[in-house]
């Protein structure tokens, strides 16, 4: 093997250096509390925010049940996703409809003319757009989840005042500008800059940003710059709100062309000397990473809604195609590689759907850290839905292929949510990264007790004590079916699995493992599937309770064959062809 020079050995620590001060700085900005996620690293499992399954009460669902209701009527008279794509718009008088129907603030309080509604209130109207149309749903959550949401979250009372109610009754829209040439799933890398002018009063934004949706027809956009820090030579993101009748304010480009998502206005914005007012400033200077992660955590949930919607939809039409199409003499659900595929899907919607109320629950509980629970939803809905669409795709066979048909469309469009807000790539690294951070640091802390024995004692004793017990005890899954316990005693053993995992990948690889992506898949897959599995047994079981057996033998197939992928993830951290396929690429 050739020896690398040493300018590349250098180059080479100068960048893991760069990316660890990144991660530091992507990692800090998150609460270290334990949650659902977080515990699972350290093989603990804190039941009591997944069992029992999270439900609504009876005002809030007579609520949403009448808003889904009202939503499917106007959505059969006037929402046309063929419409829509082949005309790339969607049409003004639709944006208005929604607005009316409130969608467009269905989350912000009454005192801005909003609905009120929670989490998981939304995500069930979202996924009766997801089901229809996916240029709809993402404009819904680019204006909602993403684009006014910082300003609910973080916006003064001036600025909320100013700003929500025309944005809440749709009578503006609003956009998140973060991604940019250098800066997409990396968050971290924004190189727009925003110098404060002489007096203090403004900052001059400079820089370009691309791929932001409702770029172009966006009256208020939450825009990541960045800004100098006081007192060093380091910068820090900030995020504020700009209008377009700011001068310096260009649009590039107001449609790009898409494969898919059509309908939705995705632009590239350029700043030219552009004057922000300081008033202007979301959130406190210097902590617009915060604000887009945070963010971010809101659109990844309504992800997950809106790709429960797909699922059924794509589902449906397998099933009907199956049940009335006919070769060699027997219709096609009859065959089982068909059968094969329509169990999987179901299996996989119905996780979905469960997964996105759990983690829709956590913000509702108003916790401070889901992070990773929304991060891993969005990674394992978009993957699973691009295999639903390609299994129903398959099914339907070559009718699928033309444009008469929806799955021609729903192929074109849902491909981007593997890439959109963070490549999935990327997020399964953070995901396995992040829910490793909590056991690293505590192993650093044992390792610096050792080299100081009298005073670190206790710190030593209580991770040795620790240790001992992750290695004898399961934790607890409190189902209250009787027929669901075998399945709580196998996740419990696997989570705990998870930790003793974790522990043992920190010591082997120890610094190492920021560049060991192959290995953070694994890890990351397993913690997914681990929180999936919880949020679908959680959903059995409430069911199960209340006399639903209509998903019993779907729900158990999912629990099942989801336990076995993680088996199968733990086999392959330590039995791989990882040194044979880098070998291999390095040819290339």
């Amino acid at each position: 093997m050739a020896l690398k020079h040493p300018t590349q050995t250098t180059e080479r620590l100068e960048q893991r250096e760069q990316q660890m001060r990144q991660a530091e700085e992507l990692l800090g900005s998150l609460p270290q509390a334990t949650g659902v996620a977080k515990g699972l690293f350290h093989g603990k499992f804190i039941h009591d925010w997944v069992f029992p399954y999270p439900s609504l009460s009876r005002q809030q669902n007579a609520d949403v049940t009448a808003a889904v209701a009202n939503l499917n009527q106007f959505c059969d008279q006037h929402l046309d996703p063929v419409q829509i794509d082949r005309n790339a718009d969607i049409p003004r008088n639709v944006i208005d409809g929604l607005a009316e129907l409130g969608l467009l603030g269905m989350t912000a309080p009454a005192s801005f003319g909003g609905r009120g509604f929670s989490q998981k209130q939304y995500c069930r109207l979202l996924e009766v757009i997801g089901a229809r149309c996916s240029s709809t749903s993402i404009f819904v959550n680019a204006h909602h989840s993403i684009g006014m949401r910082g300003l609910l979250l973080f916006g003064t009372d001036g600025q909320k005042r100013k700003w929500l109610p025309d944005l809440v009754h749709g009578k503006k829209l609003a956009a998140f500008a973060l991604t940019e040439p250098e800066a997409g799933s990396d968050a971290s890398n924004v190189q727009t800059t925003a110098t404060p002018t002489p007096d203090g009063s403004h900052f001059v934004l400079n820089g370009q940003k691309r791929y932001i949706t409702n770029g172009a027809i966006a009256d208020v956009l939450t825009v990541m710059a960045r800004t100098p820090v006081e007192g060093s030579d380091e910068t820090a993101i900030t995020a504020f709100l700009v209008t377009p009748d700011m001068p310096g304010f260009h649009v590039t480009e107001p449609r790009m062309e898409k494969l898919g998502i059509r309908g939705t206005a995705t632009a590239k914005l350029a700043f030219d000397n552009l004057h922000v007012p300081r008033d202007n400033i979301l959130g406190p200077l210097g902590k617009g990473l915060k604000v887009a992660l945070t963010v971010l955590d809101f659109g990844r949930t309504t992800f997950g809604a809106c790709c429960t919607g797909a699922a059924k939809t794509c589902l449906h039409l397998a099933t009907e195609h199956a049940r009335t199409r006919h070769q060699f003499g027997r219709s096609l659900a009859e065959f089982e590689l068909v059968q094969q595929k329509l169990a999987r899907m179901a299996a996989w919607t119905y996780a979905m759907e469960a997964t996105t109320t759990v983690t829709a629950g956590l913000i509702d509980r108003g916790l401070e850290d889901y992070m990773l629970e929304t991060a891993m939803l969005k990674v394992w809905s978009t993957e699973r839905l691009w295999t639903i669409v390609n299994d129903a795709f398959q099914i339907y066979g070559g009718a699928a292929y033309f444009t008469d048909q929806p799955l021609e469309r729903m192929l074109r469009d849902h491909r981007i949510n593997q890439i959109g807000e963070g490549a999935n790539e990327v997020l399964m690294s953070f995901i396995a990264l992040t829910g490793m951070r909590g056991p690293g640091m505590k192993m650093k802390e044992v390792n610096d007790a050792i080299k100081h024995p009298i005073g670190g004692f206790a710190t030593v004793g209580h991770f040795g004590i620790d240790a001992v017990r992750l290695r004898m005890r399961a934790p607890a899954v409190p189902v209250r079916s009787p027929e669901l316990r075998p399945a709580a005693r196998r996740l419990g053993k696997q989570i705990k699995r998870l930790g003793t995992t974790v522990q043992w990948t920190l010591v082997h690889h120890r610094e190492e493992i920021l560049d060991r992506q192959l290995v953070l898949e694994r890890i990351a897959w397993i913690a997914m599937e681990l929180y999936a599995t919880a949020s679908s047994l959680s959903r059995l079981d409430s069911e199960l309770v209340n006399g639903d057996r209509s998903h019993t033998a779907t729900a158990n197939y999912f629990i099942a064959d989801s336990l076995r992928r993680v088996d199968r993830c733990f086999r392959n951290l330590r039995d791989n062809d990882d040194e044979r396929l880098l070998a291999a690429a390095r040819e290339r």
